[in-house]
């Protein structure tokens, strides 16, 4: 009995882990995308988000242990990673990472009405500080209670949905508008499309904090597509007015196309099917949960 235990947690956490090197490729071709041709392109850059996506897509499935490899699984947990992956690289790049910000229009570290704080010990404050405003709404997030049959109704989702797309917009605005100025349709974009996701992942799932951190995985996965690949020309706010020093990756970059649209089609279409069983069967009677559900 132990062993089969034993195997089928090292398959889930396998199947995790591979669901977290989708959503980290996912994250690498967009950043490649657009940064490449300013930064050029190094393997170590690409793969990290890779490695960080493996990694905390198995942990996420070690303590959530999401029924796996149900398509509501696979459609939660692929958001999990994402926001999970973002979030630790952009605490790291913005709070921790010492590096020359001069060749940035925007900085990327933490910087007050665009100048960049130099002193490593007030942006570490400030991180923690930030992160632990995160955690508090967070954890009230996960505390809303759940709707008469166990699961999280459509209202408190998208009220979940929303505190955390305004925690996006806020931080977005906080580094980009001292530069660009501030710009409504770009505020109240991820609060929209975190409500939108929030709805999305309600029915798959009996935990609003599930809800509430996949649907940043998928805001952030949807916004950076539209911005990098409807509007291929225009450089990233951090790179506006820089310019071009590796050129060849505007021919380069496209090769890694297709294996994004691939990985977005398997996401859409699991999440389809995910939505299409629930439809299909209504919740069980006695109100039993565990993670999201099959």
């Amino acid at each position: 009995m132990v062993t089969l235990l034993t195997s089928a947690t090292t398959q889930s956490l396998a199947l995790a882990s591979a669901v977290g090197v989708l959503s980290g490729t996912h994250t690498a071709i967009w950043g490649m995308y657009k940064d490449a041709i300013h930064e050029g392109f190094t393997r170590r850059r690409f793969a990290r988000s890779m490695i960080v996506g493996a990694i905390v897509a198995a942990t996420i499935q070690l303590v959530l242990n999401l029924p796996l490899p149900s398509p509501a699984g696979l459609f939660v947990l692929f958001g999990l990673a994402y926001a999970t992956e973002r979030g630790i690289v952009e605490v790291w790049k913005t709070f921790v990472r010492e590096e020359d910000q001069s060749k940035y229009t925007i900085p990327m570290q933490l910087s007050v009405h665009g100048v960049p704080v130099n002193r490593r010990g007030v942006r570490l404050a400030a991180g923690a500080a930030y992160v632990a405003v995160v955690i508090l709404c967070l954890v009230a997030v996960s505390h809303v209670e759940l709707g008469p049959q166990h699961t999280p109704t459509a209202f408190r989702s998208a009220l979940a949905g929303l505190t955390v797309g305004g925690i996006i917009a806020f931080g977005g605005a906080w580094k980009d508008a001292p530069t660009e100025g501030f710009d409504a349709l770009k505020f109240f974009r991820s609060p929209c499309l975190t409500v939108l996701f929030a709805l999305v992942l309600a029915p798959l799932t009996d935990s609003y904090l599930h809800v509430a951190v996949a649907s940043i995985g998928y805001e952030r996965a949807t916004a950076e597509t539209y911005k990098t690949f409807f509007f291929p020309s225009k450089p990233r706010g951090k790179f506006a007015g820089k310019p071009i020093l590796y050129p060849e990756m505007l021919s380069r970059r496209k090769y890694f196309v297709p294996a994004y649209i691939a990985i977005w089609l398997v996401v859409i279409a699991t999440g389809a099917v995910a939505l299409r069983g629930e439809t299909r069967h209504a919740a069980p009677a006695d109100g039993s949960h565990a993670g999201a559900r099959p």
